[in-house]
């Protein structure tokens, strides 16, 4: 099974990394976060990826073009005769990744139908370039099979961004709940879809995944939500990022071990779940 990347959006809210890199590119300890979401997808044994490339796209080709050689001790013969010998391997020997140009102002839904050749007529796996999640991936295929129908979207509690008060006719506050969980459910960006999606997709920069295709399939009654009460997080700011970092130098970052770190506990919000396991971030994520 393939897992497709979304890796060609501007990035404009985080500017302070993306004017000089893709956001797939920006760093978490050290590594681009693209590569912690390969990392996530490897620990379900999905190993074949197909990136959709779009702003600043040769960075992540120059990225991966490079990779042995940045992971790994060589030995390498200058001249006429040259030559590299690499010294041991690391963990990403079983990899193999389709990097795809989609354009430039390209849309999600474009995008995907320009790798449709790449995708081959099987399930695949799809997600964008800035998400990270301990989502329990068997258990979202088992559900996805169990329904039947063409597309799955990974759904999570929402939180507010802002203090919630209950304030009576007085004026007086009789309850006061900072940044709570909301009602309803709202797309984590991690999809399963079946081939036939694919037929809902135009090649033209104009299709928007998120609009006629996800509408069309949710009115025919294809959409099924996985419902995720786990840790999610988008890095869509540089607050963000810095929160990201944070998590993942307190050296318990959920997606790095998502199969162990529902043990810390399910039914919480992105946020509470990041102040249970890294208490420095109760300041910076209220």
């Amino acid at each position: 099974m393939k897992a497709i990347i979304l890796c060609g959006g501007l990035g404009t809210r985080l500017r302070e990394e993306t004017e000089y890199r893709p956001k797939p590119m920006v760093e978490i300890g050290g590594r681009p976060i693209l590569w912690h979401i390969l990392k996530y997808y490897a620990r379900f044994d999905v190993r074949d990826f197909v990136l959709c490339l779009g702003y600043k796209g040769q960075m992540i080709k120059e990225y991966f073009l490079n990779y042995e050689a940045m992971n790994s001790d060589f030995t390498i013969s200058l001249g006429r005769l040259s030559a590299i010998s690499y010294h041991a391997e690391h963990a990403e020997q079983d990899f193999r990744v389709t990097l795809a140009d989609t354009g430039a102002n390209t849309m999600t839904g474009g995008r995907l139908a320009r790798v449709r050749r790449h995708a081959g007529k099987e399930r695949v796996l799809v997600t964008y370039g800035d998400g990270l999640t301990d989502l329990d991936l068997d258990a979202a295929l088992r559900f996805h099979e169990a329904h039947g129908r063409l597309a799955t979207v990974t759904t999570v509690r929402p939180s507010s961004r802002y203090g919630v008060l209950d304030v009576n006719d007085s004026g007086t506050v009789e309850a006061f709940a900072e940044k709570p969980t909301l009602n309803g459910w709202v797309s984590a960006g991690y999809f399963i879809f079946e081939p036939e999606v694919f037929d809902l997709l135009d090649t033209a920069e104009s299709c928007i995944l998120e609009r006629e295709p996800l509408e069309r399939l949710a009115a025919e009654g294809e959409l099924m939500a996985y419902r995720h009460d786990g840790f999610f997080f988008a890095m869509d700011t540089f607050r963000e990022y810095q929160q990201l970092n944070e998590i993942w130098e307190s050296g318990t970052a959920p997606w790095a071990n998502p199969r162990n770190s529902r043990t810390l506990g399910t039914g919480h919000t992105p946020t509470q779940r990041l102040r249970r396991i890294a208490p420095s971030l109760v300041k910076a994520a209220s």
